[in-house]
């Protein structure tokens, strides 16, 4: 379901040189993944409001659009992964900075193949097809490295994901680094193929949603950040102790039933509260787990040029928020 669009209106973004937002406002662009749905919860639950916040959030495939947004301000957070906040033409001094994770992929995403290829290493010399910039390219990309292969080694077939069903059709397409829904549509369909699960980011950590916010706008308003994790983190904890609830709120904003987005929680994803941010985010003197993933998925950028410019995560991370809200020295 990764950035599958949905039609949705841009209407989120002011004129060019609009007003910065006030105090308690806060505007998201995010792409259309339901690894965001706690911020959807936070605000139909009340939780944002309660904490006198007023946020507003949209869907936005297009990073470049959202980059843009940023830049102006006419937004004041992003949510993506971590290897596509670093993506070009991101450098140091790109407006964004990250806050906070939100969810982790835990089987979203992956490669598929067919029954003639039986492990990684058999895709060498092999056609795979795969768009440029999603997850499963740097999930593909870190199982060849291992064996020592790159990209280089493989035949790579650019592609839109949503085609995955079709492209797997043809036998000369080898395998498909792709995400949910279209991955597992992929392989109960088209039968002929016997395809199998290759690899899945249920056996990564390096897919990890992000809150990424300006830092003018944090530095300015530390405290409205603080007051906006509590809201996530409070719908989050929601979904533990009634996921029913949760999804019922969910499901409308992403245009899916309630099963369907029942099956995405329960396969694909982890939400990511309290006690998990602290453990990736860590604090200053502590930094968390997310600082060595930004790094392995910085160079794996670099690798393939997805990148220009190597960026450290010391200076694209910031713990403040979660330390002041987690108590954590």
């Amino acid at each position: 379901m990764r950035h599958v669009a949905i039609a949705a209106a841009f209407s989120l973004l002011l004129a060019s040189g609009a007003a910065r937002a006030e105090d308690g406002k806060i505007r998201i662009l995010a792409p259309t993944w339901t690894g965001y749905a706690p911020v959807f919860v936070a605000m139909d639950k009340g939780y944002f409001k309660e904490l006198g916040l007023d946020v507003e959030m949209r869907f936005e495939d297009d990073r470049s659009n959202v980059l843009a947004a940023m830049t102006r301000g006419d937004i004041e957070v992003d949510m993506r992964t971590v290897g596509e906040h670093q993506g070009r033409p991101r450098d140091a001094s790109t407006p964004g900075i990250i806050i906070a994770t939100i969810d982790k992929s835990v089987g979203g995403d992956g490669v598929i193949a067919g029954d003639k290829i039986g492990t990684v290493a058999d895709l060498k010399g092999k056609t795979v097809a795969v768009e440029p910039n999603i997850p499963a390219r740097l999930l593909l990309q870190l199982e060849l490295k291992k064996l020592g292969l790159t990209l280089d080694d493989l035949k790579i077939k650019e592609i839109m994901t949503q085609d995955t069903v079709a492209v797997f059709a043809d036998p000369s397409i080898d395998a498909i680094g792709t995400y949910e829904p279209v991955m597992s549509q992929a392989l109960s369909s088209q039968t002929q193929r016997k395809g199998k699960l290759l690899i899945s980011s249920k056996d990564s950590e390096i897919i990890i949603d992000i809150i990424d916010v300006r830092q003018d706008d944090l530095k300015k308003n530390p405290v409205k950040y603080q007051k906006f994790l509590t809201g996530i983190f409070k719908a989050i904890d929601l979904y533990k102790s009634d996921p029913a609830e949760f999804i019922k709120l969910a499901a409308p904003h992403y245009n899916l039933s309630e099963k369907e987005v029942k099956e995405i929680f329960d396969t694909s994803l982890e939400f990511t509260g309290k006690a998990d941010n602290l453990e990736m985010i860590g604090t200053k003197e502590k930094p968390g787990k997310l600082y060595e993933i930004f790094d392995t998925v910085m160079q794996l950028n670099l690798d393939y040029k997805a990148a220009d410019t190597k960026l450290d995560a010391k200076q694209q991370i910031d713990p403040s928020v979660v330390t002041a809200i987690t108590g954590a020295k």
